[in-house]
C-alpha cells in the first residue's frame, strides 16, 4: 500500500474553503493558555470545516508563531474572533439560536456517545482551560455539557485531544442527519 502525496488528497483550496458550506459548529475557546493548544483548535477546525472559533480572555490570537506552529495556516481558512469575556459572548450566541454545550465534567454532563445533536441546529461548543476548565458561570449558562467518556486514571485530556473527538464525533453525528 503506498501513502498519497499531499498534491493527491484532493484538498481545498483557501478561495474554495472559504465558500464551501460549513459544518453548523462554533468553537469557543474559554481562556486557553497554551499556544499550540490554541494552533491545534484551528488545524482541526480547518479539517471539519468548523463555521467560526471565538477566541475568548486569556486566550492568544494570531498572528503568533507559537499558534502558526500548529495551525499549519489554518489560521488563514477558519474564520475567528476575538471576546474579552465568554459570559458575554455565550450570552450573545443564545440570544441568537446558538445551542450552548460545555465541554466538562458536571453533575448531570451527557455522555458525548449517548449526545444526539437537533437538525438543523447550530451548536457552540466551549472548550475550557488547560486547568481550571470552562468557567462555573459559563457552564451554568449553557444549555448541555457533554463529557467524554474516560476509563483510566487520569482525569482529563489535552484539549486539543478533546477537541479533536468532540469534533469527529459531532461531524459525524451531524452529517448522518442529513442523510
Amino acid at each position: 500500500m503506498r501513502k498519497l502525496k499531499n498534491s493527491e488528497l484532493d484538498r481545498l483550496s483557501l478561495e474554495d474553503f472559504k465558500s464551501a458550506k460549513k459544518t453548523p459548529l462554533i468553537i469557543v475557546l474559554d481562556n486557553i493558555r497554551s499556544l499550540n493548544n490554541i494552533g491545534s483548535v484551528f488545524r482541526t477546525s480547518d479539517a471539519f470545516l468548523i463555521k467560526k472559533i471565538y477566541l475568548c480572555g486569556i486566550t492568544a490570537t494570531p498572528p503568533h508563531k507559537d499558534i502558526h506552529k500548529t495551525a499549519l495556516g489554518s489560521t488563514d481558512t477558519v474564520d475567528w474572533e476575538y471576546a474579552e469575556d465568554t459570559l458575554s459572548l455565550v450570552k450573545k450566541l443564545q440570544n441568537e439560536g446558538v445551542k450552548l454545550t460545555a465541554i466538562e465534567q458536571t453533575e448531570a454532563a451527557i455522555m458525548l456517545n449517548d449526545f444526539i445533536p437537533e437538525p438543523d441546529t447550530t451548536y457552540a461548543i466551549i472548550m475550557g482551560n488547560e486547568v481550571k476548565g470552562v468557567q462555573q458561570d459559563v457552564v451554568s449558562a449553557s444549555d448541555t455539557v457533554i463529557e467524554i467518556p474516560q476509563y483510566g486514571t487520569k482525569h482529563s485530556l489535552n484539549i486539543s485531544v478533546s477537541c479533536g473527538v468532540v469534533l469527529w464525533d459531532l461531524f459525524c453525528k451531524l452529517n448522518s442527519l442529513k442523510n
